[in-house]
C-alpha cells in the first residue's frame, strides 16, 4: 500500500513532465503517452479501491504505449495486491527496463523477487535503489527484511536503523527494527522499539502482537495478556496475534480460552493446538472430530502424530497416524567422539559461548536449577557455530538414510528443505527438564557436551516416552526408552515424542546442545 501511496505525487508529476515534453516537440496529446485525464482515472480507480477497473486501464495503457514505465509500475502493485507473484515481478522487470535509473522501479523489482523467495536477487535490487536514492527510507526497510530472513541479523539492524534515520517517523521500521533486536536476544531494546512504533501510530496491531512477544520472553505475562488483547481489539481478525495469544493461554493450562483463540486463527499450527487443546480437557468426542478433520485434510506434523499416538494410549481408540505412528521405533543414538574431534569442535564451542556470555538467556519453566540460552544459536552466532552446524546436518542426513526403507511418513514425507535452530542447556546438581515435546520440529535432537559420571543408574539420562505419566492411568503401561548418555552422546528421535531428563547429582554442569530440525 505504499507504492499506491505514493501514486497520486507520482501522476501528477509525471503529467507535468509529459506536458512539457509534447511542448517541446509539439506531440499531440494521447499520440506516443496516455493523457492526463488517462492518469488521473488511473489514480482515482486506485484511491477508491476499484482495483479491476485500474487493472484494465493499465493493461490498456500498456498495450497502447508498451514504452510507458508508469503503467507498468502500477500493473506490478497490482498484481503484487492480487497475489499475482508471476506477473508482477514481469510487469516490475518491465519498469526497470524502460527506466533504469529509477529508484522506485528497483525497489518494487525488490519486493517482487522477496514475494517468489529470491532472496539474494531483491537484496541486489534494493541495494540499487539506495544507490540510484541515498535517502531512500523504504528501499533500507525492505531490505532489512530481506537481511533478516537470509539470517543476517546484524546487517538488518542496520539497515532498519539507517531507514530511522533518514525517516524518523517510520513506524514499520522501528517495528521491524524490534522483531531483529528480538531475534537478537535484546529484549528491552526490542520493547522500546515497539513502543516507539505504536507512538507514532496507536492503532498499530503488529507492533502490539511483537511486543506481546517480547514481554512474554521477559516474564512479564499480564503485560504480554493484554499486549496480545489490543492488537486482537485493533485487528479482530489478526490470526497471528489470535494464534500467539492461544499459545499464551495453552501453556498458562487455560486450555478453553486458548480454543476460542485458536478457531479464530489459521495461523501456524492453530488446528494443531486446538487439537492439543481438547486433548487436554479431556473431550473425547469433540478431540476425534478434530482430529478425524486434520487427518481427512491430510495434515502433517509432529503435534498430530503425538496426539494419535496418546489418544491410542489414553483412549484405546486407532487413528491412522500420517507422522509416525511408532516413534520409539525411530530413535537413534550415536557416538560423536569417534567420528570427529569432539573436544574441539563442540566442548571448546560450547563453553566460549557460554564464558563469554555470547548469547543471552531465557526463561524456561520446564527446567530446574539450570539455564537456557535465548533464540536460534545458530542464527545469534553462525560464523562460530558453522561446524557444528554442518556436523549436524550431516547426521541428520545419516539418520534419513539409516530408516530409508521406513513406509512412515516421518520419512516419507520428508521435508524438501529445512532450517535448523538450536540452543543450549545446562544444569546443576539436582537438575532436570519435565516431559515436553518441540511443536515446530520434524526431527529433534540432543548432543551431550558434558555428562557427569552418573552417581545412580539412571542418572541424567534422557527419556523419550508415548506419554506424561500424569495423564497415564487405569493400570496403562507409557511406553518409553531411556537412553544411556554420555559425553560425546547425539540422540536424534521423532519431534512427536516427549522427552524429559531424569535428576543427577554432581559438582560438575551437565551441557547439552538441543536442537530441531524445522520444515520450511
Amino acid at each position: 500500500m505504499k507504492f499506491l501511496n505514493k501514486v497520486g505525487d507520482r501522476i501528477n508529476a509525471l503529467a507535468k513532465q509529459l506536458t512539457i515534453q509534447r511542448q517541446a516537440k509539439k506531440v499531440p496529446v494521447g499520440l506516443h503517452s496516455p493523457s492526463q485525464a488517462q492518469l488521473k482515472i488511473l489514480w482515482e480507480h486506485y484511491q477508491n479501491g476499484r482495483y479491476g477497473d485500474a487493472e484494465k486501464l493499465a493493461t490498456s495503457i500498456t498495450e497502447q504505449f508498451p514504452e510507458h514505465q508508469f503503467s507498468w509500475k502500477v500493473l506490478g502493485g497490482l498484481f503484487k495486491q492480487k497475489g499475482m507473484k508471476a506477473e508482477s515481478l514481469k510487469a516490475n522487470q518491465r519498469a526497470v527496463q524502460l527506466m533504469p535509473k529509477d529508484a522506485a522501479a528497483h525497489n518494487n523489482l525488490g519486493v517482487a523477487l522477496k514475494e517468489l523467495g529470491r532472496l539474494e536477487e531483491a537484496e541486489a535490487c534494493y541495494r540499487q535503489a539506495k544507490t540510484l536514492k541515498s535517502d531512500f527510507a523504504e528501499a533500507d526497510n525492505n531490505l532489512g527484511n530481506t537481511l533478516k530472513d537470509l539470517g543476517r541479523l546484524e546487517e538488518a539492524e542496520a539497515s532498519y536503523s539507517q531507514a530511522i534515520a533518514v525517516k524518523p517517523d517510520f513506524a514499520e521500521a522501528h517495528c521491524n527494527l524490534g522483531s531483529t533486536l528480538q531475534r537478537l536476544g535484546r529484549l528491552e531494546e526490542a520493547e522500546a522499539c515497539y513502543r516507539q512504533a505504536k507512538t507514532l501510530k496507536s492503532d498499530f496491531a503488529e507492533a502490539d502482537n511483537n511486543l506481546g512477544n517480547t514481554l512474554k520472553d521477559l516474564g512479564r505475562l499480564e503485560e504480554a495478556e493484554a499486549s496480545y488483547s489490543q492488537a486482537i481489539a485493533v485487528k479482530p481478525d489478526f490470526a497471528e496475534a489470535h494464534y500467539n495469544l492461544g499459545v499464551f493461554l495453552f501453556v498458562s493450562k487455560k486450555f478453553r480460552k486458548a480454543a476460542e483463540h485458536f478457531k479464530l486463527s489459521n495461523f501456524g499450527k492453530s488446528q494443531s493446538y486446538l487439537l492439543r487443546c481438547l486433548y487436554m480437557q479431556n473431550k473425547q468426542s469433540l478431540f476425534f472430530d478434530q482430529l478425524d478433520y486434520l487427518i481427512n485434510q491430510g495434515e502433517i506434523n509432529a503435534v498430530i502424530g503425538s496426539l494419535g499416538c496418546r489418544s491410542a494410549l489414553r483412549y484405546g481408540i486407532e487413528r491412522p497416524n500420517l507422522f509416525c505412528k511408532d516413534p520409539l521405533k525411530y530413535v537413534l543414538k550415536t557416538d560423536l567422539n569417534h567420528q570427529y574431534d569432539f573436544e574441539k569442535t563442540f566442548v571448546k564451542t560450547a563453553k566460549t559461548i557460554l564464558n563469554e556470555h555470547r548469547v543471552p538467556y531465557r526463561t524456561q519453566p520446564l527446567l530446574t536449577n539450570g539455564f537456557q540460552t535465548y533464540g536460534d544459536l545458530f542464527s545469534l552466532d553462525p560464523e562460530f557455530t558453522e561446524e557444528i552446524q554442518k556436523i549436524i546436518r550431516a547426521e541428520v542426513d545419516k539418520y534419513r538414510v539409516h530408516f530409508k526403507d521406513s513406509e512412515e511418513g516421518l520419512i516419507v514425507n520428508w521435508p524438501a528443505d529445512y532450517s535448523i535452530s538450536s540452543w543450549l542447556i545446562g544444569m546443576k546438581s539436582g537438575g532436570a527438564l519435565r516431559p515436553h515435546m518441540h511443536e515446530m520440529g520434524w526431527l529433534s535432537g540432543s548432543i551431550y557436551i558434558n555428562v557427569p559420571s552418573k552417581s545412580k543408574v539412571y542418572s541424567g539420562n534422557l527419556v523419550v516416552c508415548i506419554e506424561d505419566d500424569e495423564f497415564i492411568g487405569g493400570g496403562v503401561k507409557n511406553p518409553k526408552n531411556i537412553i544411556d548418555v554420555v559425553t560425546g552422546s547425539l540422540a536424534l528421535f521423532p519431534a512427536s515424542l516427549l522427552h524429559y531428563t531424569i535428576p543427577f547429582e554432581s559438582e560438575e554442569e551437565r551441557i547439552v546442545l538441543a536442537f530441531d530440525v524445522e520444515p520450511k
